[in-house]
């Protein structure tokens, strides 16, 4: 056997470390050109968005931090058997039950797919788990607080949200009852998954670190979104959208689709929007945790595309709807 040449380590090692490489060439040009960038970003517009971006980040980033735990310890210890016992057998009972188990058993928008997948694969009614799925990640208490601390000085967006979410994830469980069909859900959906023997702490970890990471990139473009609508959005402009509120409430709704944002770090950005009214800004914050194009892809992935693709506009309306009544009953109007 051939001997290895004295080149083979050495390039190795350059190869392994290119990043490290790239990372101390970037911090040595910046610090090179420290003067010209300094003078390129003291402007008044970048201040202006650096700081909005870091406030919603900061702001955000403990709750997001903390529903991902308690995410990780549900996937982790809770079982979905657990839920289905204390479940009532008839569908249109157990849908507001399965609801109100969202107050307990919070999760982020992409651990409750999965864990309503398999509520339906141990026998819990079709209804039921998509409540759940709507409502763990939308009326949990980290959620709830996390909206309380971002709009201190409107407090009833709690209980609008609160409502308006809840509404939402019950009535589309009951319309699923009513006019859902067997065949819209893939047929591998209801066959219980394997157990892999996988430890729960590896199973807490993992998901912590999923979630982490994929909220973590979600909040990064929510509060690179809200910076930029604040320097380069007209004030002009927000103005005229606040004064057409119908206008409003569709932006605001297709902002929380496009957006994708995490349900704990989403009532940062909107309370930054300070410009808007609170009732197209509590469109944003219902719609967002019941249908964005993240949770449109991942539903389609475990539930099957006919399911997202009926799925998905139902959700859509209900929760806009659900929004502007709750809106309307706890805000008093259109304000």
């Amino acid at each position: 056997m051939s001997s290895p040449r004295p080149t083979d380590a050495p390039r190795a090692t350059w190869r392994g470390s290119g990043s490290l490489v790239v990372l101390c060439g970037a911090l040595l040009a910046a610090t090179a050109l420290q003067g010209p960038l300094v003078g390129l970003f003291d402007v008044g517009v970048v201040r202006t968005a650096a700081t909005v971006f870091v406030a919603v980040c900061v702001q955000a980033l403990p709750f997001l931090v903390l529903g991902t735990l308690l995410s990780g310890a549900i996937a982790a210890w809770v079982s979905p058997a657990a839920l289905r016992r204390v479940l009532p057998a008839r569908p249109a009972l157990a849908v507001p039950v399965a609801g109100a188990a969202g107050l307990v058993l919070p999760g982020c928008e992409c651990a409750s797919v999965p864990v309503a997948r398999r509520l339906v694969a141990q026998g819990v009614p079709e209804a039921a788990a998509l409540a759940f799925l709507l409502a763990a990640p939308a009326i949990n208490p980290v959620v709830l607080v996390a909206t309380a601390v971002a709009f201190p000085d409107h407090p009833e967006m709690v209980l609008a949200r609160l409502l308006g979410s809840a509404a939402t994830a019950v009535g589309l469980g009951w319309l699923w009852s009513r006019f859902g069909r067997a065949e819209w859900i893939a047929a591998r959906v209801r066959r219980p998954p394997p157990e892999d023997g996988t430890p729960r702490w590896a199973v807490f970890a993992e998901t912590v670190r999923h979630d982490v990471v994929d909220a973590g990139g979600f909040l990064v473009l929510g509060g690179l979104a809200a910076a930029v609508m604040t320097v380069v959005v007209p004030q002009s402009w927000l103005d005229g959208l606040a004064g057409h509120l119908v206008l409003a409430v569709a932006v605001m709704a297709v902002l929380a689709v496009l957006l994708a944002l995490c349900s704990e770090a989403d009532a940062f950005v909107a309370a930054s929007l300070s410009a808007l009214p609170l009732l197209p800004r509590l469109v944003f914050l219902v719609v967002g945790p019941a249908v964005d194009v993240k949770l449109v892809a991942l539903q389609a992935g475990a539930f099957g595309r006919a399911f997202a693709a009926r799925f998905a506009p139902l959700t859509f309306v209900v929760a806009v709807t659900s929004a502007l009544v709750a809106g309307l009953l706890v805000l008093g109007g259109p304000r």
